[in-house]
Parts: structure tokens; C-alpha cells; sequence
């Protein structure tokens, strides 16, 4: 059960963990390590009630520490599949412009205050529901749904300063 969780949720766990740590061989390490963690707690499987968050929870936790850990590191960006960033017969400026809109994303993403990243990161990797992403972070929905607008309107305002 635990591993058929793991495995299916484990695309927006390193999703998630890559864009809060910043650096993807650390979101890997922290995957491992959440993986774990969950392990070591298995026999608890059984009292949870919402697995999907306990097992986030303690991935972000993970990340948490990871990011204190990391902090001096430089960050490396995600090796990206060239294939998946054209469609169809568009050439290579769209390629360059979309890896452009990218960077300009991640790194308004990086200047969220932690508990808005936290949240948007939950959200839109994990696609978690707001009730979800409180059963996760440990705080009311009302609190998950404030820093979600805030997190929005904070990257709405840093990409329009790009343009």
C-alpha cells in the first residue's frame, strides 16, 4: 500500500522538492530520504487518514531540512528534455523563449516568502486540495487559501515587472 502510494505520488513529490530546494540531485536526496522515513513509519499506514498528505508532509519536512542543509549550494537548473519544450513544427525561438519563461517562473517562484512557496508549490506540483495542503503544512484552510492568493498576486506582480 505504502509503496504503490510512494510510487504514484512520487513525479510531484521530486517536482515539489526540486522547486523548494532549488537543486535537483538535493530533491532527489530528499525523495530518498522522505521514502525512508515513510518506510521506518509503515506500521502506522493502517491509523492515517489521508496518506497523500502524510506522505507530503513529510516530504516538505524533509525539504525543509534539506533547503537549511543547502542554503550555501549553488542551485543547478533541472535538465530539461529539449522534446518536451517544442510543439509541433515550432522552431527553435519558441524553444529558447519557452525556457526563457521558465526561468523567469522558477525564479519568481524562489522569492516567495517559504509559506507561500510552500503552498503554491503544493498546489500546483502536488495537486493537492486546499484541505489536502492544510492536513499537510499543519495549518487551517482559511491560513493555506490567504498565502495561496498572496503567493499568486506576488507572482503576478514579479512577471509583470518582466515584461
Amino acid at each position: 500500500m505504502l509503496e504503490e502510494a510512494f510510487s504514484c505520488y512520487q513525479p510531484e513529490l521530486l517536482g515539489m522538492l526540486y522547486h523548494f530546494i532549488g537543486n535537483f540531485e538535493d530533491a532527489r536526496d530528499a525523495l530518498q530520504e522522505t521514502f525512508i522515513k515513510c518506510w521506518k513509519h509503515r506500521d502506522q499506514v493502517v491509523e492515517i487518514s489521508n496518506l497523500k498528505a502524510w506522505i507530503f508532509r513529510i516530504a516538505l519536512n524533509t525539504g525543509r531540512d534539506m533547503r537549511q542543509t543547502a542554503w550555501r549550494r549553488r542551485k543547478r537548473p533541472l535538465p530539461e528534455d529539449p522534446g518536451t519544450l517544442a510543439t509541433g513544427g515550432e522552431g527553435p525561438e519558441h524553444e529558447v523563449e519557452h525556457r526563457e519563461q521558465l526561468s523567469l517562473i522558477r525564479q519568481a517562484v524562489s522569492r516567495l516568502r517559504t509559506e507561500e512557496q510552500e503552498v503554491f508549490l503544493l498546489r500546483q506540483n502536488a495537486q493537492l486540495t486546499y484541505e489536502q495542503i492544510a492536513d499537510t503544512v499543519g495549518i487551517p484552510t482559511g491560513t493555506v487559501k490567504t498565502r495561496m492568493r498572496l503567493a499568486l498576486i506576488h507572482l503576478r506582480e514579479a512577471l509583470a515587472q518582466t515584461e
